[in-house]
């Protein structure tokens, strides 16, 4: 797993909550990985899961002792994005904050760029 400088940056809140999940479900040895896939209501789709295998080619980078890894494939895609949490009633959960994103949905889980 290459290591290399933040790809995406992860706010306070972000990081609070992945620290809270990994505890919680005793994920000691995995790490987040952030990517994207085809589909969506605009086209591509953010991903958002634990692993605890790399692949050769991950883009990987530590941000206050969360480990996150980005496939090759996503990374254009998500270079510069910020990603939050929000504890809010409606409209909670992670949030993603993409400069790459030309176009995004209503629930800004999918975006063409």
């Amino acid at each position: 797993m290459e290591k290399t400088e933040n790809l995406i940056t992860l706010t306070d809140n972000a990081i609070s909550e992945v620290k809270t999940i990994m505890e919680g479900k005793q994920l000691d040895h995995a790490f987040l990985r952030v990517g994207v896939q085809a589909g969506g209501c605009t086209g591509m789709t953010y991903q958002l899961k634990f692993d605890t295998e790399t692949k050769p080619a991950d883009i990987s980078f530590e941000v206050e002792g969360v480990r996150v890894a980005v496939d090759e494939k996503s990374a254009p895609y998500l270079t510069g994005m910020t990603l939050d949490f929000s504890r809010d009633l409606v409209g909670g959960g992670f949030k993603f904050s993409n400069p790459n994103a030309k176009q995004s949905c209503g629930c800004g889980e999918s975006f063409s760029a």
